[in-house]
Order: structure tokens, then C-alpha cells, then sequence
């Protein structure tokens, strides 16, 4: 149990003979060292670098910078702020202690000190242990009130409570609780906080509670501690609110008091703290070669799957929504060519975006298209191509498992739209894969544990469930990506986690690339592993791709076999192909199926009149014009040998080769055109850059410039001057001084080698304070050396306000 002088909330008397009086003065007494671990831990102090301790502290306790920090807080750190915004201000270690340990959780006692050091460090805390204070923005924050319930299930304090009540009602309730009248509400308030505190009192004063009002007060005990009354309540209820063990919150509601509830909680703030992380442990055992082999297998499977959607998209590619994003019917024409889901397709849409390879094309009818990027990638060996998606992966923050869902204003996020940046993504991706690195090689982890473990780490960023539902998508993308097998983290994984090149390490668990494939009767050919450039572009014209797996089936058919020949290939060109690639004979029907819609190919020509149709068999132009389904091409008979139509080209082709034709396009010379189109390229993209989750952390040399300069500004803003003369500046000011004294005052510092104070103001009309040792006085300026920036400067004489001696223990 806390002591009576201080579970009550109310705040100490007396200070400390060595206590700091605010954060500013703590901030000042620690090392450098310290001083970089806080900037290092709340890097947006440093925007812009805070010119002074003074500034330094007033901006760590802004309402921004300090909800930053608590989202960064581990649960129970965090449950040791808020202990202490229930705690009375300043408050001593022991009472912090009880209030977390109750004095028998021997973890939390165990878990406090290092609890308690991390808020020292992110300046959430400071003051001496007898005098422990949380900064007064984090405890507006934590503090229990009507509107914000605290974590802790506690209410508000009796003074809190009672503050406005009429003094009338005040000694009524005094009256109630035995205590003696007393001449003001103040004094009445003390003593009924004195009898809630003291263990002995308040215990007698239960046992006189009627049993209802024990299970009145069990129910309000660990939160809410708010509840409902009626204007008439029942008799254990009004018991209770007579002697201010229920205290009126609102005309319909009674809240109890926080020295009440801490008394029958045995001192308590939560009712379970967590001073441990869940731990994740190996859920199950993999041999390592096996988690590395099945990762392999992932990774081809995912190369061949972004270059088979980025493929699909050069020649005429999605249009891109007006308010930008992949529209849900692309969407699924993408799932049905990838033969995979609308969430897995939108993975790897997003994932081919994120490195680069697809993009807008940035026309005025702006439709999506591969970047000249995709060409370089796709000639790359297997293992850096892979190691080119895993590192976009890892930091991006588009997470494509938010799209189809709706956002705040009800409007869906659509895929590669701009509502699908979640800065929060890489800091959970990489936290997840630590977690597995953590475990033994080839161990895969419960999921469970794992969203625990993150639950624990971030508490407040995880109330609002996007950092579970990160995790789970990471667990899954990192398993089709082949970063992880079967849920184990990979070899290759490990390295990209360590920022080592991954490709070196997969590359000999992928299977060297074929040239060379088995035809079979059926007209089916089997690639019996991943196919070389040339022979796996060749055979994707010339067959489709029918199953996929470690080995891959492709089919022949009159449709593909019409598409090599559409793109230039002749009749013996094909039988010249599949004789050299193929290691079994080269089957009678397809020699056959080539040769058929060879014969047939090109006999009819399509060109642009409007369009037409030409062809030396009048009577096969006569079939067309008397088949019905030619009608809605207009065609008509110019000649013997040529029908003009109504519909383009385009449509004409399409329209006689769904009749069962294989028409060929020709140009206006009379030459078949290959249908070959160039394929579509974007201009030259970079990869979208991420969205930061707040400034960027600080390299080292930064956090050592920035230390300096706010230790010269606190030297520049606390320099110690003589006594002033009448003209020379108040404290706090800008010093004032003639400028005929201010040039004698400088060079006589150059001349003796001492330091000065300044106030200057620069052409911006920003106005600094600033001490420098002046070497060289001459032509309206002083070059000397300035402590506040920590190197060699030159000011113009006439921009400075004035100028002061440093007394004799600051020179």
C-alpha cells in the first residue's frame, strides 16, 4: 500500500536540496552522451536543432513531440507513465514502486529501474528519485478525466472530484464519513483525503458498508470508474455516495475516487502489468536447407510472376484512374491472367511499383506501362533480380493489404492509388523479420506470438490494430517473396535483414536456367525448369502458358500459333525453332497444326481504305459477305477481290478471326505487316521514395554537430556578464550598447585574447546571442572565433546591437 501522504494524488510540499526545478535545468546537467540518446530517440527535436537546453527542453514538451514519444514506448514503460500521472507531483520512487508492484511483483520491481531509465532518457521524466516528476504534457495526456478514461481505470482525485461542489455538501459528506466539522471546504476536502488514505480508517470505515455496496464498488474498482444513478438510488448506493466513497461526477453519474479505488485495488495502478516481453519461441523445426530450398522455390515462382504481370502491360497497359490507381476491373483481369487471387495481385502490383519497374506513362489518356527499368532488370541473373524486389519491399510503405477497404470518407483505396502509404509498414516488416532472425535457424514462430510481442513493444500505435494487420501481411508477402520458407526465416532473408547482399546466397539454390524443352503428342511442350531469354520469350508468342510449377506446361494452339506468325515468324521458322530446343521429336500434329494456319494465314489482307478486305478467292469473300455475323463489320463489295468496311483495321481483324479466318494486316504497299507492336515503355521513373514515419533518425555525426551547437547556444544564453554599465541590456535581452564602445570593447578582446557577448542581428533580421573571441577587428567587421556555432566567423560591426564582458570565472 502507498503511504496516506501521497496515494492521495495531492501534490508535496518542500523541495529538494538537489533536485533540478524544471527539465531545462536537467537537461543541462547531463553529459553529452546523454544529450545525443535523446536526440537519437526523438529525432524531431531536431527540426530544425534547437538553438539552446532551454528550447531543447520547451520543444520535448510539446504536445506532438511528446505523443510521438509515448507511441514509441514499450507497454510497460508506458504503464510506469501512467502510474506516475496518477501519482502525486513530484513523486518518490517507493510510491511509484507500489503503485506498479503492489510490493509483491517481484518482475515489476525487477522492470522499473530500466522502465523508469528510458523515460529519463526521452525526457518523458526527470527530477531526483525522491522528487520523480513526468512532464507536465504527458501527464495532461495520461491523467485520468471524464471525457479520456486512463488506462489505469482510475477517476479523478477527491479534491478533483469535489472541486466546485457547495461547501454545505462538502461537511455533509464529512459529517457522513465520522469525520469532525471543520471551518472551510479546503480543510473538509484534506481530511476526507486523509481518511481514504489511511489503510486503518478506510478498512473500519468498510466494514459498515452494507454487502450491496461492496459489489457496487467491485464493479467501479478497476474501471470505468464512472456509473449511472438514478435520482432516487438504491440504498447501498446512496450509503456509498453519503460518505464520499461515490462522489457526483454529473447529475446522472457517480465516479469513484481514485484514493478509494487505490485502497481496495491494495495500491495498484493497473490491474496487470506486463514487465516482460511475451516471449516468441520456435513454434516449429526445419532443417535449414530445406527453409533455404523452399524460399528458392518462392523466389523463381515470384520473378516469373512480376515479369509475366509487368509483360502483360507493355503493348496496352490499364488506364489510370482520374484520381489515380488501378480500377477494380483491372484489378481482376490481372488476378485471372496471373491465375491467383485480387489480394495476391495487388501484392505484386504494388511490389513491381515499388521497385520500379511499372509506372504511368504520363500521357494525356495516362495508362499504366513498364519503365525502361524493367528492361535492365529483366537482364539481370535470377538472384539480383530477386534481390532488387526484396529490397523495395522491405522499406516500402505502400501496403497493397489495405486495398478494396475504405477510408475515412468512405471512398476505396484502390491499388497504386495515393491513400495506400502507411509510414508505420517498414518499421513492422523489419521488426517482424527480427523477431525470426531472433530464433534458432529454421525455426518458424506462432503467429500469435508474434502480434503479442508487437502488441507489447508498441501498446499505443497498436489500439488502432494497423500494426497487427501489418504483421500478418508481412508473415504472409514474406513467405511468397521467398524471404522466408516454410514461415522460417531464409538465408537469403537473414542477409537482406542485415543489409548484405542477399543475391549470393540464393543464387546457388536456384536451378540454372534451360534450353531446352519436351514436346509431346498433345500438343503441349514442358519446360522442365526456368527457360533461357530467347527461348522462353520465342515459346511465350508461340504457345500459352497453360500450368505453372517446377515445371511449366505450355499449350499449342491455332490462336498462339496465329499470334508468331501475326509477329513475323514464317511457317519453316517455327519448325526450324522447335527442332532445335526441343529434346523429343517434334510431334505430327503440331507439325501439322503450324502448317494448317500457316496455309491459311495471310490469304485474306486487311488494310486502311477506311479498311478493307482483299483477298484472290471471290468466293470466299462471298461466304463472308453472306455470313450473318459479318454484319455488324458494313462490308461491302468494291470489286471482285475486295470488300471495303465500316469498322477499323482493327476491329475488322478481330471480327474475321473470330468468324474462324486468320486474316493478315497490310500496309499500303501491299505488304503483310508483322503485328509485332514495339512494346510501350514509360519515360525513365524512379522508384517511389516511401513515406517517412517522422523525421529520420540521426547518423552520428549529426546528433555530435547538433550537441555542440546547443551546448554554444546555452553557453551564448547563460554566459555570466560583468555588471552593466546604464546603457547595456536587461537579462534575457539583446545587450545595447554605442557603437563607438562596442568597436572599443572588441578590440580590446583581440587584443587580450578574451571572450565576448554579443547580440547580433543577420541581413534576415534574425536576432542571436552569441559569444565569440574576436582576432582580426578591422573594415566594420570582427572575425574571431565563435563558441555558439564552434568555428571561425565574421560579423558586420554595424549588425551587432551591442556588446558585454564575460565575468572572469565564465572567460
Amino acid at each position: 500500500m502507498p503511504e496516506p501522504s501521497t496515494a492521495a494524488g495531492a501534490p508535496e510540499s518542500g523541495t529538494g536540496a538537489t533536485s533540478p526545478r524544471s527539465l531545462a535545468e536537467a537537461l543541462r546537467a547531463r553529459d553529452d552522451a546523454a544529450l545525443s540518446c535523446l536526440l537519437h530517440s526523438r529525432p524531431d527535436l531536431l527540426n530544425p536543432v534547437p538553438g539552446d537546453i532551454t528550447q531543447l527542453a520547451t520543444r520535448a514538451g510539446t504536445r506532438a513531440s511528446v505523443v510521438r514519444a509515448l507511441e514509441h514506448l514499450d507497454r510497460f514503460t508506458l504503464q510506469t507513465a501512467e502510474a506516475l500521472a496518477v501519482a502525486p507531483d513530484p513523486c518518490p520512487y517507493p510510491v511509484l514502486e507500489g503503485l506498479l508492484t503492489g510490493g509483491e511483483d517481484e518482475r515489476a520491481r525487477a522492470a522499473l529501474p530500466r522502465a523508469l531509465a528510458t523515460l529519463r532518457d526521452q525526457a518523458l521524466v526527470w527530477g531526483d528519485e525522491d522528487r520523480l516528476r513526468l512532464v507536465r504534457t504527458a501527464r495532461e495526456l495520461l491523467a485520468p478525466s471524464a471525457q479520456r478514461p486512463s488506462p489505469t481505470g482510475l477517476g479523478p482525485t477527491v479534491a478533483e472530484a469535489t472541486a466546485g461542489m457547495s461547501p454545505t455538501r462538502v461537511q455533509e459528506i464529512v459529517a457522513a464519513a465520522g469525520l469532525p466539522a471543520t471551518h472551510d471546504p479546503v480543510s473538509a476536502v484534506t481530511a476526507l483525503t486523509a481518511l481514504f488514505t489511511d489503510p486503518e480508517r478506510m478498512s473500519a470505515l468498510l466494514d459498515e458498508a452494507p454487502a450491496e455496496a461492496h459489489q457496487v464498488l467491485g464493479r467501479l474498482v478497476w474501471g470505468p470508474p464512472y456509473g449511472e444513478v438514478t435520482p432516487n438510488p438504491a440504498p447501498p448506493v446512496r450509503w456509498l455516495r453519503d460518505r464520499g466513497l461515490l462522489l457526483p461526477a454529473t447529475a446522472r453519474t457517480v465516479v469513484l475516487p481514485r484514493e478509494v479505488a487505490l485502497h481496495l485495488r491494495g495500491g495498484l495502478a493497473h490491474k496487470d502489468t506486463a514487465p516482460v516481453p511475451p516471449p516468441v519461441t520456435a513454434h516449429r523445426e526445419h532443417r535449414p536447407q530445406l527453409v533455404d530450398a523452399n524460399a528458392a522455390g518462392q523466389a523463381l515462382a515470384a520473378l516469373a510472376t512480376v515479369e509475366e504481370l509487368v509483360k502483360s502491360w507493355e503493348h496496352t497497359g490499364p488506364p489510370v484512374l482520374r484520381a489515380g490507381g488501378l480500377s477494380v476491373r483491372d484489378l481482376k483481369r490481372a488476378a485471372a491472367a496471373l491465375d491467383a487471387t485480387e489480394a495476391s495481385a495487388a501484392f505484386w502490383i504494388e511490389l513491381a511499383y515499388a521497385a520500379g519497374l511499372l509506372a504511368g506513362d504520363g500521357e494525356a489518356d495516362e495508362r499504366y506501362a513498364p519503365t525502361p527499368a524493367f528492361d535492365d532488370w529483366r537482364e539481370l541473373p535470377p538472384a539480383e533480380r530477386w534481390s532488387v524486389l526484396a529490397a523495395a519491399w522491405l522499406p516500402a510503405t505502400r501496403t497493397a493489404g489495405l486495398a478494396g477497404e475504405q477510408d475515412a470518407k468512405g471512398r476505396t483505396l484502390s491499388v497504386l492509388g495515393p491513400e495506400l502509404d502507411r509510414s508505420a509498414a517498414p518499421e513492422v516488416r523489419r521488426r517482424v523479420l527480427e523477431l525470426l532472425a531472433d530464433l534458432p535457424e529454421g525455426a518458424s514462430p506462432d503467429t500469435e506470438a508474434v502480434l503479442a510481442r508487437l502488441a507489447w513493444e508498441r501498446p499505443v500505435r497498436t489500439a488502432s490494430d494497423l500494426r497487427a494487420r501489418l504483421a500478418g501481411w508481412t508473415l504472409t508477402e514474406a513467405e511468397v517473396l521467398g524471404v522466408t520458407g516454410r514461415g522460417a526465416l531464409s538465408g537469403p532473408g537473414r542477409a537482406l535483414l542485415e543489409h548484405r547482399d542477399p543475391a549470393p546466397l540464393l543464387a546457388p539454390l536456384l536451378p540454372e536456367p534451360v534450353d531446352h524443352v519436351l514436346l509431346q503428342a498433345d500438343l503441349t511442350a514442358v519446360a522442365p525448369g526456368p527457360l533461357r531469354r530467347p527461348l522462353g520469350d520465342t515459346l511465350a508468342v508461340l504457345a500459352d502458358v497453360e500450368s505453372k510449377g517446377g515445371a511449366t506446361v505450355y499449350r499449342f494452339t491455332p490462336g498462339s500459333v496465329r499470334r508468331a506468325l501475326d509477329a513475323g515468324h514464317a511457317a519453316a521458322d517455327l519448325h526450324a525453332f522447335l527442332k532445335e530446343h526441343s529434346r523429343t521429336p517434334v510431334p505430327q500434329p503440331l507439325a501439322y497444326l503450324i502448317d494448317d494456319v500457316a496455309r491459311r494465314h495471310g490469304h485474306l489482307r486487311v488494310g486502311a481504305a477506311s479498311s478493307y478486305v482483299r483477298c484472290d478467292d471471290d468466293a470466299m469473300l462471298g461466304e463472308i459477305l453472306a455470313d450473318k455475323r459479318s454484319a455488324g463489320l458494313g462490308l461491302r463489295r468494291l470489286a471482285p477481290t475486295v470488300l471495303a468496311a465500316q469498322a477499323e483495321p482493327t476491329a475488322l481483324l478481330e471480327g474475321l478471326r473470330a468468324m474462324g479466318y486468320a486474316p493478315a494486316a497490310e500496309s499500303g504497299t501491299g505488304d503483310v505487316l508483322v503485328a509485332r507492336a514495339d512494346a510501350h515503355r514509360t519515360p525513365p521513373r524512379s522508384a517511389p521514395v516511401p513515406v517517412p514515419d517522422g523525421p529520420p533518425v540521426p547518423d552520428a555525426t549529426l546528433l555530435g554537430a547538433a550537441v555542440r551547437a546547443i551546448r554554444a547556444g546555452d553557453l551564448a544564453a547563460t554566459a555570466v556578464r560583468k555588471e552593466p554599465g546604464p546603457a547595456a541590456a536587461v537579462p534575457g535581452e539583446l545587450p545595447r550598447t554605442s557603437a563607438a564602445e562596442t568597436l572599443a570593447t572588441v578590440q580590446a578582446a583581440a587584443l587580450t585574447g578574451s571572450a565576448v557577448w554579443i547580440g547580433y542581428v543577420n541581413a534576415d533580421g534574425a536576432a542571436s546571442q552569441r559569444v565569440i573571441a574576436p582576432v582580426r577587428v578591422e573594415g566594420g567587421f570582427v572575425t574571431g572565433y565563435d563558441h555558439t556555432a564552434d568555428e571561425v566567423r565574421t560579423y558586420a560591426l554595424h549588425r551587432v546591437t551591442g556588446v558585454a564582458e564575460l565575468a572572469d570565472e565564465h572567460l
